[in-house]
């Protein structure tokens, strides 16, 4: 994904300023997108430029309303319709779980601990940002609800899949005990 097709989807909803866009993107995307503020007003110039979207006149303290264009929304379409998503990425939490073998078994414990204790936070964040928004049953927020619950499912696993690896170092299981198994970490839906 790239942050032009987000803004372009963020627009899609109606017509905003940059620091509009940006708190959007704060409520809804950041969960699955980061971008800084200093980003987005680059990309939207860039944007402008290509036609995607029109800057309306500058108000006050240099407010600009961005809307996006009929090739804006052609755009957007293309991209979600023809473009697949890149689906191996990086996760550097992870990366690290191939060499725990190189800390003492404690160590290895307290990193998959504090794993399970940012899965856990990240399950309170989304389930207060679900209390803050006002759903209803628009294209928008029926589909931002879907992303949120795919995150709050993704994170309460991740907390239990680390919680179960630091319970196997706990207990001293050795990789053929794992794989004999093929033990797999339940899941448990807890809303």
């Amino acid at each position: 994904m790239s942050l032009k097709h987000a803004l372009l989807g963020l627009l899609a909803e109606g017509p905003a300023s940059g620091y509009e866009l940006t708190k959007r993107f704060e409520l809804s995307l950041a969960n699955v997108w980061s971008a800084k503020h200093s980003q987005i007003y680059p990309e939207l110039r860039k944007m402008a430029a290509e036609g995607w979207l029109v800057a309306g006149e500058e108000g006050s303290r240099g407010r600009k309303e961005y809307v996006i264009t009929d090739d804006g929304r052609a755009e957007l379409r293309r991209w979600l319709v023809e473009v697949r998503p890149e689906r191996a990425g990086r996760n550097e939490s992870m990366l690290r779980v191939f060499f725990l073998w190189t800390l003492d078994p404690a160590e290895a414990v307290a990193y998959l601990e504090r794993e399970a204790a940012a899965a856990h936070a990240y399950v309170e964040r989304l389930t207060a940002l679900d209390a803050l928004v006002a759903w209803d049953e628009s294209g928008a927020d029926f589909m931002g609800r879907l992303a949120l619950e795919e995150g709050l499912l993704i994170a309460q696993v991740q907390a239990e899949w680390a919680e179960w690896a630091a319970e196997q170092i706990r207990s001293g299981r050795d990789a053929t005990t794992l794989t004999g198994r093929r033990r797999r970490p339940p899941t448990k839906r807890q809303r």
